[in-house]
């Protein structure tokens, strides 16, 4: 019976989008699904609303309330706009359009760039795609009030997606975001001006290309040490994507001379032909670059993800073997030269500060203590992270923050996640190693020699569907009323509940945690060292546990003996949580 109620919902849905709001190309496009005898397209494609959450849009392509398609989009436009308008009013107001290699991304952001002006928004659209955090810079560089980025980052060909930014040229946070989500709910199709004003559209590239490059490469800490290794052998992939237009172009800039592009997946192609998959945390995706470093004996491989806010990168071992380096030792590999070379070179400040996520490894904290180097913890995602710079402007210099999920960020004057500054610092990484006789995996063990050994795991535990939600919630109530006395063989010496901002010692004393807003995360520290941060997924039927486990290594060719200690402890709190 609820299934049929659930049919008969979807079909009156559907039947609406037949109406003459909507062009022919859509109309014909559910009128096949209506006359399909198999309904499951029809229920995903109408069942609810394609939300538009705290970041934006992101679903698959096509026709649906519950799909990417010119109308969600045209929604989540002209609501933005109207939120503009209003937040912004008797005041001349514009935005940057940016988009990615995706299919329908150019499409998707002309469109928007006709809303936008239709509704008396000065418009800055890119000539062509370009990397995320261009979009961040342009804002900031244009003097706009905000901006959006059409992209679905790392995720398969069948999705495309929507960043909306404020003016500070960071993903919009509280209050504008709720705001902004009440103007996109409020928008009738009816209500979508589609017709732009050609006048108020101007289009942006190369003159704002310069200006970013030339300022990414402001932040190179060592220009001599690049110099003496130009030569540096560097293989690049943009996975099809917008690193293409600008990742070569930055190296070039810093100095390197030896850059070797995977050609196959230098095309710009929304169906990523050559990957199963977009996504640089995953080593299939640099199976081409890997091929073509071992063909011409390179020094590092490095790809970004089709918008280009992230990287993912491979180095040879002491044994000559290439090995992918992860999210958390990417962050750590980038904030160790930063601190050490800002000392060495005599630029660090006292208000210098870095930030990193809380689920993000807390070796990096250790570095920063023997350092005397300020550092903050902040919730998931690169917003949060933005913020902290944005709280601290004229006081104090951010030098470099980032995530496990391989996101870094090396500059202020951006306010996302940066593959073009990341692999331009990358490479001088690289080049300062080998000015020592020494390569990125050196680096790595000899940071695991000084400040301690950590291996760090993501169990992700997937639970589809409204019961799976209802199983995410009572394993988070569970944990809350159960708490943990032991993991892993390791007393809990600290429970930290961002949800009620209190944090509980193994005494029941209980303290206050700074945090900007109440976020559903839970976090675990034991007498051992290790750290378990719990959290549900804001965007996928899932919950998350990272782990981190500390061990020591007492010498560079330790680390195959600290590694089998750290996955047998990792197993043990596996035991321990049930997962």
């Amino acid at each position: 019976m609820e299934n049929q109620e659930l049919i008969k919902q979807v079909t009156e849905k559907a039947q609406q989008w037949l109406g003459p709001a909507y062009d022919a190309e859509t109309q014909a496009e559910v009128k096949r699904m209506l006359d399909s005898e198999d309904n499951t397209e029809l229920i995903e494609s109408f069942y609810k609303a394609l939300e538009f959450g705290t970041g934006g849009l992101r679903g698959i392509m096509g026709a649906g309330s519950n799909r990417m398609n010119i109308y969600t989009v045209g929604a989540a436009t002209q609501g933005l706009a109207n939120y503009l308008n209003k937040n912004f009013a008797g005041q001349p107001i514009s935005v940057v359009v940016g988009h990615d290699c995706r299919n329908n991304s150019r499409k998707f952001a002309e469109i928007s760039a006709d809303i936008f002006s239709a509704n008396g928004i000065k418009v800055y659209l890119f000539d062509d795609l370009r990397p995320t955090p261009e979009v961040s810079f342009a804002i900031r560089h244009l003097g706009c009030q905000s901006g959006i980025n059409i992209t679905a980052s790392h995720n398969p060909r069948e999705y495309n997606g929507y960043k909306a930014y404020w003016d500070d040229g960071a993903q919009v946070l509280a209050p504008h975001d709720t705001g902004i989500i009440e103007e996109v709910n409020k928008v009738k199709v009816a209500d979508i001006k589609f017709q732009g004003n050609k006048d108020l559209i101007q289009i942006i590239g190369e003159d704002v290309d310069k200006v970013y490059l030339d300022k990414v490469h402001s932040i190179s800490i060592d220009p001599e040490v690049i110099k003496r290794q130009k030569d540096l052998s560097i293989v690049y992939t943009p996975l099809h994507g917008a690193g293409r237009a600008l990742i070569p172009a930055s190296l070039k800039l810093w100095g390197f001379e030896n850059v070797h592009c995977v050609e196959a997946q230098m095309v710009k192609d929304g169906n990523f032909p050559t990957v199963v998959s977009p996504n640089p945390e995953n080593a299939e995706a640099l199976t081409l670059a890997i091929k073509l470093a071992k063909e011409i004996d390179a020094d590092i491989v490095m790809a970004s993800d089709p918008d280009a806010d992230r990287v993912g990168m491979a180095c040879k071992d002491d044994k000559g073997e290439w090995v992918l380096i992860n999210g958390n030792q990417t962050c750590l590999l980038f904030l160790y030269y930063i601190i050490k070379n800002r000392i060495a070179t005599g630029k660090m400040q006292p208000t210098d500060f870095i930030v990193k996520t809380i689920v993000t490894t807390d070796l990096i904290k250790t570095v920063a203590e023997k350092n005397h180097i300020e550092m903050l913890d902040c919730y998931t995602g690169f917003k949060w992270i933005a913020r902290e710079i944005r709280l601290r402007e004229g006081k104090q210099q951010y030098i470099g923050g980032g995530e496990e999920s391989y996101g870094f960020l090396a500059e202020d004057f951006v306010r996302d996640k940066d593959a073009v500054s990341a692999c331009s610092l990358l490479a001088e990484i690289c080049a300062w190693a080998k000015d020592q006789g020494k390569t990125l995996y050196d680096v790595l063990m000899g940071i695991y020699v000084e400040y301690g050994f950590s291996k760090e795991t993501t169990v992700n535990v997937v639970k589809p569907g409204k019961s799976g939600a209802d199983e995410i919630k009572a394993m988070m109530d569970n944990f809350r009323a159960n708490p943990p006395k032991e993991i892993g063989g390791s007393k809990v010496a600290l429970i930290k509940d961002y949800k009620t901002l209190k944090a509980t010692d193994a005494a029941g004393k209980v303290s206050d945690l700074n945090m900007p807003e109440s976020s559903n995360v839970l976090q675990y520290f034991t007498e051992d060292g290790t750290k378990i941060s719990v959290r549900p997924s804001g965007t996928e039927p899932k919950i998350k546990f990272y782990i981190e486990v500390k061990g020591t290594m007492g010498c560079p060719k330790c680390y195959a003996s600290a590694t089998k200690e750290a996955e047998d402890k990792i197993k043990a709190v596996r035991e321990s949580l049930g997962i």
